[in-house]
C-alpha cells in the first residue's frame, strides 16, 4: 500500500510567508524553519540560545509580549518561550530556547551520579 503524497502546493501559506519575510525583514537574525507534511499550514521559526533574535521576531511580527509562553523543560535547564500569529493565511509559531545558567556551587544529574 502507498501513502498518497501532498503536493507542495498544499504549503502554500508558510512558503508565501517565507517570501513576505525575506523581503520585509531581511535585516532579522535568521530563524531555524520549520514547514511539515504533518501540518502543512504551520511555519515555525525558532531560535536556540538567541533570545534577542526571538525577541527581534516577536516585535516584527506583532506578537504581544503578554500572549508569550514560557515554560522550563531539560530537567530544569532550558527556557522555551512561544508565540502564534497568523501570517499570509497561515499559523507563524515563534519558538525560543535559551539555557539556563546553573546556579554556583549546583551539579548535574550528570554530575551527581559520577
Amino acid at each position: 500500500m502507498t501513502t498518497p503524497t501532498m503536493p507542495l502546493s498544499s504549503m502554500a501559506a508558510p512558503l508565501m510567508a517565507l517570501r513576505i519575510f525575506e523581503d520585509r525583514y531581511r535585516r532579522l537574525p535568521a530563524p531555524c524553519v520549520s514547514i511539515s507534511t504533518v501540518y502543512p499550514n504551520l511555519l515555525e521559526l525558532s531560535f536556540h540560545d538567541n533570545p534577542d533574535g526571538f525577541e527581534m521576531w516577536r516585535q516584527a511580527l506583532g506578537i504581544p509580549r503578554r500572549t508569550v509562553q514560557h515554560s522550563v523543560q531539560g530537567d530544569g535547564r532550558t527556557c522555551v518561550m512561544k508565540g502564534e500569529t497568523n501570517y499570509s493565511g497561515g499559523p507563524v509559531k515563534l519558538i525560543g530556547f535559551t539555557t539556563i545558567p546553573a546556579l554556583e556551587g549546583t551539579r548535574s544529574r550528570a554530575e551527581a551520579t559520577s
